[in-house]
């Protein structure tokens, strides 16, 4: 099966965890042929070159930010070398209106009309504008676009936040709207890139997966979206930047796009039932739902799991990255709480290197609290024991690595205001450790009664919940062992690579290509590239005489013969 991974800033440029989930899915599969749709890799993803890839993958196609790549140069040089004729800006004029109006429009008071259809139709009608005549983008950066927007948030039925944009927020979101439309102006939709794929699979929702979307309008192919995160509340809070007006117009975008694209993938697979109910409240059929949580990999967790390493009876540990949603205030806060009654106790924090000046920030802004909390003990302080709170920075060269830092850890703390799907909360259960977390994201879901929860920014009940776990060594085994034994049933990167090979067979007996024989008539094959294409020599029929295939793949796909095998085949029939 040949599989078109659609990712956005990801793989297979090794960045962030959705990279490494790929790298694992295309790794894990390796029955199935991959092409690779990178989105948003960048100039200084570009320039450290392609990293190792397994021979699975085909090829990789990247568009990044700055200038939409992809795109045969021909068509690019008609596009951007002279503008849209009368017929082709009024088109772009009608299609852009009712894109504009369905962003704007306030769900309670507007018609059904003004929400996914029109959407659907401004998108759509975008994309067959930028295939047959090229120029979107500029079109897009026009002072046209600019005013049918401003029409747009001035209309009855318009949302009230935008009502208020003036001509900043205008400028501001038609330069965001450009940049996040730019996949509709890629060339990505012919018969020889996704258009000869079986299956289209977004590795998130939004941006990265509008390819599948055209992918599935131009030539039939099959949507799958993947989620480990909520992507559209992830873009509301990136967008802090901006003013309000401007906000509530990108908001309305996103998720008139999230709509979309759960209303045309036949199936969704949210990372947890956390972001399963934000996709709900989207508009995601229930029926089309299933989750699949993410697998990590446990082998590196394996001895200390086993118990090949002692555990300090008085250590709280915290995992992760300084950042104020981690709420490491009110962890020291609590610890401080702790030491009053367990004067034996420490806190052992490991943080990721930070990433920019916020990170840096907040990291000293909790050195300095920790210091005040605790001035007699940090004064005399000098190595690691010393002081009852420590800071240690994990993933350097000289760094503990991450199964070392779970095993001094008595009791693994998770204080997050904000959480996702909790993976150091997964690693600590690997290690078999027992954890205190905070009630946020899929913790929960994850823990499933192997930890105890308390509500988040409550010092109180964090200290309360660390302290009955360190006065109770037998609590702790009980708990570290059902925690580890959950793990390994329900996180580990076998179970998600089954999963989404049971997926992959699912849709294709769903979804099978058409090929017309001689007489005229179709019949549905389950693969559009049968596996004696594969096998050495003439097994498979010739091309004539299957047919074309409906949804246009080149017959040069259908019957490649690797050179090699076709000499060895001569060979052997020769003797």
């Amino acid at each position: 099966m040949r599989i078109g991974l659609l990712t956005d800033g990801g793989h297979p440029y090794p960045t962030g965890e959705t990279g490494r989930w790929c790298d694992r899915l295309v790794r894990g599969l390796a029955r199935h042929e991959f092409d690779i749709y990178a989105l948003g890799g960048g100039a200084s993803a570009e320039g450290q070159g392609l990293p190792a890839l397994p021979p699975q993958v085909r090829r990789v196609l990247t568009a990044t930010p700055q200038a939409p790549a992809g795109r045969r140069p021909p068509r690019r040089e008609r596009g951007e070398g002279r503008g849209y004729g009368r017929r082709e800006r009024q088109a772009f004029a009608a299609h852009f209106g009712r894109l504009a109006a369905a962003i704007c429009a306030d769900d309670p008071a507007a018609p059904a009309a003004l929400g996914g259809e029109y959407f659907a139709d401004g998108l759509y009608g975008l994309a067959a504008l930028a295939r047959d005549h090229g120029g979107l983008a500029g079109e897009l950066r026009s002072e046209t676009a600019v005013r049918i927007l401003e029409g747009a948030c001035r209309a009855p039925g318009a949302n009230r936040a935008v009502r208020a944009a003036r001509v900043p927020d205008h400028l501001a979101f038609a330069s965001e709207l450009e940049r996040a439309l730019r996949p509709l102006s890629l060339d990505w939709y012919g018969d020889d890139t996704l258009g000869s794929v079986d299956l289209s699979h977004a590795a998130s929702g939004g941006r990265a997966a509008l390819p599948g979307l055209l992918a599935k309008r131009f030539c039939g192919v099959p949507l799958l979206v993947t989620e480990y995160g909520v992507q559209l509340r992830a873009h509301y809070l990136a967008d802090a930047r901006l003013g309000a007006p401007a906000r509530a117009l990108r908001y309305g975008f996103e998720r008139r796009l999230a709509a979309e694209v759960y209303t045309q993938a036949e199936l969704i697979t949210p990372g947890n039932a956390h972001t399963r109910r934000w996709q709900e409240r989207c508009g995601a059929d229930r029926a089309k739902l299933r989750t699949v949580h993410p697998g990590l990999p446990a082998d590196r967790f394996h001895a200390v799991g086993e118990g090949a390493y002692d555990a300090d009876p008085g250590a709280l540990v915290w995992v992760g990255r300084a950042e104020p949603a981690k709420d490491l205030i009110a962890l020291l806060h609590a610890f401080a709480e702790v030491r009053k009654a367990e004067p034996g106790a420490r806190l052992r924090l490991f943080a990721a290197p930070a990433r920019d000046a916020e990170s840096a920030g907040y990291l000293a802004h909790c050195r300095a609290l920790a210091a005040h909390l605790f001035p007699d003990e940090a004064a005399g302080a000098h190595a690691v024991g010393d002081n009852p709170v420590s800071f240690e920075e994990i993933g350097g060269p000289e760094a503990p690595g991450l199964a070392d830092a779970y095993a001094t850890a008595s009791v693994v703390v998770l204080s997050s205001v904000v959480e996702g799907f909790p993976l150091s909360l997964v690693e600590a259960m690997f290690c078999g450790r027992a954890t205190v977390s905070t009630d946020t994201g899929a913790v929960v879901e994850v823990i499933g009664g192997t930890g105890l929860v308390v509500p988040p920014r409550n010092p109180r009940a964090l200290a309360d919940a660390c302290l009955a776990l360190l006065r109770d060594p037998e609590r702790r085994a009980r708990l570290g062992a059902a925690a580890r034994a959950r793990a390994l049933e329900l996180f580990t990167v076998e179970q998600n690579l089954a999963a989404f090979r049971g997926i992959y067979l699912e849709l294709m007996s769903h979804n099978p290509v058409r090929r017309e024989s001689a007489d005229g008539t179709t019949a549905p094959q389950p693969f559009a590239h049968p596996a004696e294409a594969h096998v050495p020599g003439r097994w498979a029929a010739p091309a004539a005489t299957r047919g074309p295939v409906v949804r246009a793949r080149p017959a040069a796909l259908l019957t490649r013969e690797r050179p090699a095998a076709r000499e060895a085949a001569k060979g052997a029939a020769h003797e």
